[in-house]
Formats: structure tokens, C-alpha cells, sequence
């Protein structure tokens, strides 16, 4: 019963069933009283006729047994029962049964409509004892002119009118039946047409509740209908559009913050998490799923940020900005920024916090503060000495030629290490700054490293300190600049070399690996204590600060090295123990990426 033509339709069949139900008793009704009438005419003519029949005679002197003959005949010829009735009611002749066989008729209501109340003629249906079945009674007096003297009375049997009847119903039926089932296809084709565009606008509709924007209705439909169709396809296509545009604007904004650097935090009213971005996870380094439904100060781990959201929401969303720290899962400083946002109506629905990291920007202004007060400082001692050496020359010192030429022996040595440490600075800056094209080709790293280590023999042989190298007869060959990777072995030979005593050893080896060589530089020098060892790395960084400058040592060989090894995509681990030895190892790839050869 979900279809609307199918209850339109049957509530019009019911409706019309009723009507022609109507009808039928209603034409049945007159047709059984027509008939009646006609019958009942038809009676009182029937009547008159033998009344006049009977003529003028006296109905005490006629015999009983001529009446009953007369009236036999009579009956016979229009078929109906004539009776004869005197004024005491006693049955005088009768065409059907004998008269003294029947009973007294003086109270029979067609007998008392015309001798008691004196009516033209008297009418009456009941059922016949003598017969066996209702019969149609009509009576008219018997006088002309004359003393009354009775009754006639024409029956006929009601059985025709039933069988008529019943005819006439079986025609009205049958006519109800055909004209039910044409109004019946009828009335389904009219609803079917007039409801078939209303049930698509429902359907439509329907799906437009359930997001299906491309919904339209397409039948064609006239009137009324059709304007309601149109509007409602009107209003899917702007629902269509608005929607599209929704879409468009969740998908950039999901992308920004997706992809934003800076942590997002969305609180509502009651201070509860409603949205985190990627970023923000990670910062907390909880998934969105445990955080959002949650209240912030159980989720942010910060009470510097859990304070800024609860002084902005209290302040109904004045916007803050402060600098705080997060201690999980790691240490960062973060530059928050938090304000409010609002509805249309202008009322607070909640607090955006925009969180950025700025620990690597502070690590480097405090790197950036030590580099220049390190420069400073190691530029300070060469260029005090030059000028204080100098000021002794010329305030007389030049007369003395052996303490003349110490001096400028000095002078010279102070600048020439002024020289070294400055341009270690700018080849520190340059490698940083990608400013040096490395040239990759292919080199053995068993004869590079056999003639760099050559060039420091002699520095080694006036400590007494033994070099040992790879065997001349391997080979292995990976991808790197010569150049480059002969700086690194120097600057690692050479180190090693200065801290290490008279009487020592310096090793180097070449591992070859799967994809990579293990460039492998030891010594047993003092080694590093183990708290030096994570900043040696560091420019300036010395760990016997008064020796290392005493040897002429810039404090940038270490941080060069790093650079250079990172700019081959490698890696460099050191490994040392106090009083016993350093080893550095370096791990570069054979083949270098495709993208530093297009460079």
C-alpha cells in the first residue's frame, strides 16, 4: 500500500462501489414499486371488469355456485384470483378454493380499508394460508347506486415480483460489475498518470535527503505538477552546486592542513578537541582518533598551551600569543598563536591554537650566538698577538735582529693560522650553502687513500707515529669527487695524527659493503671523553681546547668532514674511549643518486 496511484485508485473503487450500490437499490427499489403499481392497477381494472360482470343482482339471491363459475372463468383468462366477499366478510366465491372452506375475512386489511373506512378500494400484501405464498391483495366495493353489499378482491401472487426482482438484480449487478471494472482501469491509468511524476518528485526528494545531488525528475508532467517538478529540479542542481563547492572547499582546506608545517588545535565552547591536523599529531604524537571528543587539558601536555586556551575562552576569545614549551614526547619550543572563532551571528563557537616549532629556529640563533662569539674569540688571539708583536717592533724592538726575527717569525705564523681559519670558515659556509659543484666520477678508494696519507708521512714520521694503510693490490671503486673525499681522509689522518702521542699508531681501512664502502680511521691516541663526543661535530667545538689551539687547529676539520660526507649520502659514527683510542668510520654509497649526476 506504499503506492499512491494504488490508494488513489482504490479509494475512488470504493467510493464508486458504494455509489453504484446506491444506484441499485435505489433503481430497484422504484422498479419494484412501479411494478406494484402497475400490478396493482392492473388488479383494480381486473376487479371492475367482473364487478360489472356481476351487474346489478343481488348478491344473496345469486347462487354461490354461479358466482364461483363466473369468477373461475374469469380468473382463468387474466391470471389472477378473483373472491367474492359479502359485507360480513364470509367468502361468496372464490376462483381458487372453495368458500366454505375458508375463513372469515372481515378483518383482512384490504376488506376493512373499503368497508370500514369507506376508501375507493383497499390494498394489502401478506401470505396466503390457502396458497402457500404472499400474495398482492387488492378490493373494491360492490354497489352501484345500491346498498353495500361486499367486496371483490383481485390477488396476484408476489412470486413473479421476486422473480422479476431477482432479474433485475442480476442485470444492475452485472452492469455495477462491468461498469466497476472499466471505472476501475480507468481510475488506475488516471492515477498512474497524475501520481507517477508525484512518486519521482518523492523519490527524488528522498535521494536528495540522502546526498544524492544528481537526482532529477524527468518524467513530463502539465499543470501544477509540472512547476513543482521544475522547482525541484531547480533546487537539486543549486543543491548540486553548493555541495560541489563545499567539497572543493573541505578538500583544500583538509589539503592546507594536511600538509601545514604548523600543528592546528580546534576547541569548542567546552573546551573540547573538535579537529587536529597531521602536524599537531605529530607534535603530540597521539592520532586524532584518541585526541578529538577529549578535553585539551587532558591531551595537550602542555600546561603553557592549556593556559592560553582557558585565558582566550574566559576572555569570550581575545586573541594570544605567547612562547611555550612541550616536554613529550620530546623537547620542543613552540610559538603558539591562539584566537577565537565565531558564527554568523557573531557568538563564540570555540578557540583555533596554531601552533609553530621553532626549536630548530632557536637551536640555530643560539648555534648562530656561539658561532660569531667563537670567531671572535679565535680571531681575537691571532690578531692580539700580531699587533701586540708588531707594537713591540716599532716601539724599538727592530734594533735587537734576533728578537727582530722572532717576532716577525711569530707574526708570520699568527697570520698564516689567521689565514687557515678563515678560509676553513668560508669552505665551511660554501659546503653548507651548496655552493661547491661536486663532480662525481669513478675512483678507487685504496689508491686515494694510499697517496692522501703519503702527503702526511713526514708529519707522522717526527712523532714516531706508524701510518698503516690498505694493501696496494686491492681495488674498490665507488662514485665521489676525488677531491672531496681526499679532504675528508686528510683532515681524519691529520687529526688523528695530533692527538695522538710519539710512539703511536694511525689506521686506515676500506670496507666494501653490499651497496657501500667503510672508510675506517683509528688511532690510540687520548681519545674523547664520552659527554665531548656528541658536539665534536660542532665548529670551534675543541675538546682540549689549550692543545688543540697550541697545534694550530681551527676547531672547523671536524665539521667539514661531516658536511662533505653528508653531501656523498653518507654517514659518519665515531667511536672512543678515554685514554685508549679513537676510531671514525665512514659509510658511503657506490653509486651516488641519478639527480647529483644531472646537477
Amino acid at each position: 500500500m506504499n503506492k499512491l496511484w494504488l490508494r488513489i485508485s482504490l479509494t475512488f473503487l470504493i467510493l464508486l462501489f458504494f455509489a453504484l450500490l446506491g444506484v441499485g437499490f435505489f433503481l430497484a427499489n422504484v422498479m419494484k414499486h412501479t411494478y406494484i403499481e402497475m400490478t396493482r392497477n392492473q388488479l383494480i381494472q381486473h376487479a371492475k371488469f367482473m364487478k360489472n360482470a356481476i351487474g346489478h343482482n343481488d348478491l344473496t339471491s345469486e347462487s354461490q355456485a354461479s358466482l364461483q363459475e363466473q369468477l373461475r372463468h374469469y380468473a382463468s383468462s387474466v391470471e389472477a384470483r378473483m373472491t367474492l366477499i359479502n359485507e360480513q366478510g364470509k367468502v361468496l366465491a372464490d376462483s381458487e378454493d372453495h368458500p366454505e372452506k375458508m375463513e372469515n375475512h372481515s378483518k383482512r386489511p384490504e376488506f376493512l380499508a373499503v368497508i370500514r373506512d369507506k376508501q375507493p378500494f383497499g390494498e394489502a400484501i401478506h401470505y396466503s394460508e390457502t396458497l402457500g405464498y404472499e400474495m398482492l391483495y387488492v378490493t373494491i366495493p360492490v354497489t352501484d347506486h345500491q346498498p353495500f353489499q361486499g367486496v371483490i378482491r383481485a390477488a396476484v401472487s408476489l412470486e413473479q415480483i421476486a422473480i422479476v426482482m431477482k432479474k433485475l438484480w442480476i442485470s444492475v449487478l452485472t452492469a455495477m460489475a462491468i461498469t466497476f471494472i472499466f471505472a476501475g482501469l480507468i481510475s488506475m491509468r488516471l492515477a498512474k498518470g497524475i501520481t507517477r511524476p508525484i512518486e519521482e518528485i518523492i523519490d527524488v526528494s528522498t535521494q536528495l535527503a540522502e546526498k544524492d545531488y544528481s537526482s532529477r525528475v524527468k518524467i513530463e508532467a502539465k499543470g501544477e505538477i509540472k512547476q513543482l517538478s521544475r522547482a525541484i529540479n531547480i533546487l537539486a542542481a543549486s543543491l548540486q552546486e553548493q555541495m560541489k563547492e563545499i567539497r572543493e572547499n573541505e578538500q583544500r582546506l583538509t589539503g592546507v592542513l594536511t600538509n601545514m608545517a604548523s600543528g592546528v588545535l580546534l576547541v569548542n565552547q567546552e573546551g573540547k578537541i573538535v579537529l587536529v591536523n597531521k602536524a599537531m599529531e605529530q607534535m603530540l604524537d597521539t592520532p586524532s582518533a584518541s585526541l578529538i571528543g577529549k578535553f585539551h587539558m587532558e591531551t595537550s601536555k602542555s600546561f603553557g598551551l592549556s593556559q592560553l586556551i582557558e585565558r582566550s575562552l574566559s576572555s569570550e576569545g581575545v586573541d594570544l600569543h605567547d612562547e611555550i614549551h612541550l616536554y613529550y614526547p620530546k623537547e620542543r619550543i613552540l610559538d603558539a598563536h591562539v584566537a577565537s572563532y565565531l558564527d554568523d551571528s557573531g557568538e563564540l563557537q570555540g578557540i583555533v591554537a596554531v601552533l609553530h616549532d621553532i626549536t630548530e629556529i632557536r637551536r640555530l640563533e643560539k648555534m648562530r650566538s656561539e658561532f660569531v662569539a667563537n670567531v671572535s674569540h679565535e680571531l681575537k688571539t691571532p690578531v692580539t698577538a700580531v699587533k701586540g708583536f708588531a707594537e713591540t717592533l716599532l716601539d724599538g724592538g727592530m734594533e735587537d735582529e734576533d728578537t727582530t726575527k722572532a717576532f716577525l717569525q711569530i707574526i708570520y705564523d699568527e697570520s698564516d693560522r689567521l689565514h687557515r681559519l678563515i678560509r676553513d670558515i668560508l669552505q665551511l659556509t660554501k659546503i653548507e650553502q651548496h655552493r661547491i659543484p661536486l663532480l662525481f666520477t669513478e675512483i678507487d678508494m685504496i689508491d686515494v687513500v694510499r697517496k692522501t696519507v703519503a702527503t702526511v708521512q713526514d708529519t707522522a714520521q717526527k712523532k714516531q707515529i706508524r701510518l698503516v694503510v690498505p694493501e696496494s693490490s686491492q681495488s674498490i671503486i665507488i662514485e665521489a669527487e676525488k677531491d672531496r673525499i681526499q679532504q675528508i681522509i686528510l683532515n681524519l689522518v691529520a687529526n688523528a695524527i695530533t692527538h695522538t702521542s710519539e710512539g703511536g699508531m694511525v689506521q686506515v681501512d676500506v670496507l666494501e659493503q653490499d651497496a657501500a664502502v667503510a672508510l675506517i680511521v683509528r688511532d690510540n691516541g687520548a681519545g674523547i671523553p664520552k659527554q665531548d663526543l656528541e658536539r665534536i661535530f660542532e665548529r670551534f667545538y675543541r675538546v682540549d681546547k689549550a692543545r688543540a689551539r697550541h697545534s694550530g687547529g681551527t676547531g672547523l676539520g671536524l665539521a667539514i668532514v661531516k658536511h662533505l660526507v653528508e653531501s656523498h649520502h653518507g654517514n659518519i659514527e665515531v667511536q672512543s674511549e678515554e685514554g685508549e683510542g679513537t676510531e671514525f668510520t665512514i659509510t658511503l654509497p657506490k653509486k651516488q643518486p641519478k639527480a647529483d649526476h644531472e646537477e
